[in-house]
């Protein structure tokens, strides 16, 4: 079993259980005890759990991961999710581009293209977009979210009512089973959802780690989703959701 199969295993258990055992987790994997507590301190560092004095228990569901470590957690996924994103919107578009490293990616993979017309309530991606010299950039008002640069609340949300554009692109930082996409903060919500639902289209970007968490927040399902793109095969019951709905999956990287 390959190191990668084995956390992703792990975080499996411990989705389901509440609890892992580091003794019982070296059992099941057939490896020693060190390596178990290797991989339990480096998803740690990773934010993907807490360990405890003989196992781990999941991360708190009410507080997302920092944005340091959000920036470098599956960034090479990350970017190929972009690419594919990018590939997508054609030159002389218009699109919403929400909060988050997702989307920040998305920006960098924007930045060839030509004539655009982006919305955004993420100064972060805003910045960089500055370096394409073709694209009109506009940025919502609202309260500043101080940890990661991003504009929420009623204001926001009134400003992105006075648009239709071609796309929104969104982000999540939590996915489901049930085909629900989740967040923490209500006020980044309600931005999502008024975007999705002012959009012509709307592609959701998520690396696969967003299957392996949970956030209180729904913002709302893929079902109402055109395209999802990810860089990995979902769970096998979200598929078939996906299947039935027709949202278009795309696997970056293949």
């Amino acid at each position: 079993m390959s190191e990668n199969t084995r956390r992703t295993a792990i975080l499996t258990d411990l989705r389901n259980t509440g609890r892992v055992n580091t003794d019982a987790l070296a059992r099941q994997h057939h490896v020693t005890v060190q390596t178990i507590r290797r991989d339990l301190a480096e998803m740690e560092a990773a934010s993907l759990l807490t360990r405890t004095h003989g196992g781990a228990v999941p991360r708190s569901t009410v507080a997302n991961i920092g944005y340091a470590d959000r920036q470098v957690l599956n960034a090479d996924a990350k970017r190929q999710i972009a690419q594919r994103a990018a590939s997508l919107i054609p030159d002389r578009a218009s699109l919403f581009l929400d909060i988050g490293t997702s989307a920040e990616a998305v920006a960098e993979a924007l930045l060839q293209h030509d004539g655009l017309m982006i919305i955004t309530n993420n100064l972060r991606a805003a910045m960089t977009l500055a370096d394409n010299p073709s694209a009109e950039v506009i940025v919502a008002g609202g309260v500043l979210r101080r940890s990661d640069a991003g504009l929420v609340g009623e204001q926001t949300v009134a400003f992105l009512r006075q648009f239709k554009p071609d796309f929104a692109v969104l982000s999540a930082s939590a996915l489901d089973t049930e085909g629900d996409f989740l967040d923490f903060d209500f006020r980044e919500v309600q931005v999502s959802r008024i975007a999705r639902a002012q959009a012509r289209r709307s592609i959701l970007v998520a690396d696969a780690s967003k299957f392996q968490r949970q956030a209180p927040v729904r913002i709302g399902s893929l079902a109402d989703i055109d395209t999802f793109i990810t860089d990995a095969p979902p769970p096998a019951p979200l598929s078939e959701r996906l299947s039935q709905w027709q949202t278009d999956l795309h696997i970056a990287g293949d």
